[in-house]
């Protein structure tokens, strides 16, 4: 049996009802987002694709000097397969094996919203970015057009054209027109650019007034 037949006989996944999101109560924007965020970057430890992709990624975590990495991307390669419980289960598997606080912990709170948005559920996505958010001192650049994509999805445009705006605020070379989302979202998928594009639009239209 292959090193990945084994693992994934091996694991017992946990039954049970599933987990129970509320979108979490934000606070109001600030007026400026430089700060950089190492923990906001998608995590690669292995390059490749397939089975072999799945044995480097197991054998990274038997290793132990980048376990947690490996399990994180092993989470995302579980769910990009549709095996989503796997995934959610590896995911709280990496919850607990860091503080929650901790850079390691909120780099796998926003690995795990951008696999949860992209389940479809921006609202148990929100909860795992503003728990990255709120453990970091500043203000990263990444919330603004993070949560702006997420409130767009959950139908609360007024809330995410203010988020939106504080992004103009900061860069506004950058953000006031969507010609730049490649370069600025190279990670995002053409379709969450493209609901991005719709938040720009409705800020053009109707720019808040700050504060």
């Amino acid at each position: 049996m292959s090193l990945v037949r084994q693992f994934l006989a091996s694991l017992v996944l946990v039954s049970g009802t599933a987990a129970a999101w509320a979108a979490p109560l934000l606070p109001a924007p600030q007026e400026f987002y430089f700060d950089p965020d190492p923990a906001a970057v998608p995590v690669v430890v292995v390059q490749a694709e397939g089975d072999d992709l799945v044995s480097q990624l197991l054998r990274q975590r038997e290793r132990g000097r980048k376990s947690l990495e490996a399990t994180v991307q092993l989470a995302g390669v579980a769910i990009a397969q549709g095996r989503t419980e796997l995934g959610q289960q590896l995911y709280t598997e990496a919850l607990q094996a860091t503080a929650a606080n901790s850079p390691s912990g909120r780099m796998v709170r926003w690995s795990h919203g951008w696999d949860l948005f992209r389940q479809g559920q921006p609202e148990a996505a929100l909860e795992q970015w503003h728990a990255a958010a709120s453990a970091l001192r500043g203000n990263p650049s990444w919330i603004p057009p993070t949560y702006a994509l997420a409130l767009w999805e959950l139908g609360q445009k007024e809330e995410a054209v203010k988020w939106y705006a504080a992004a103009v605020r900061t860069e506004p070379g950058q953000w006031s027109t969507s010609t730049n989302y490649p370069s600025l979202l190279p990670a995002w998928r053409d379709s969450e650019r493209a609901t991005l594009a719709q938040v720009q639009q409705a800020w053009a239209a109707q720019p808040p007034k700050w504060p």
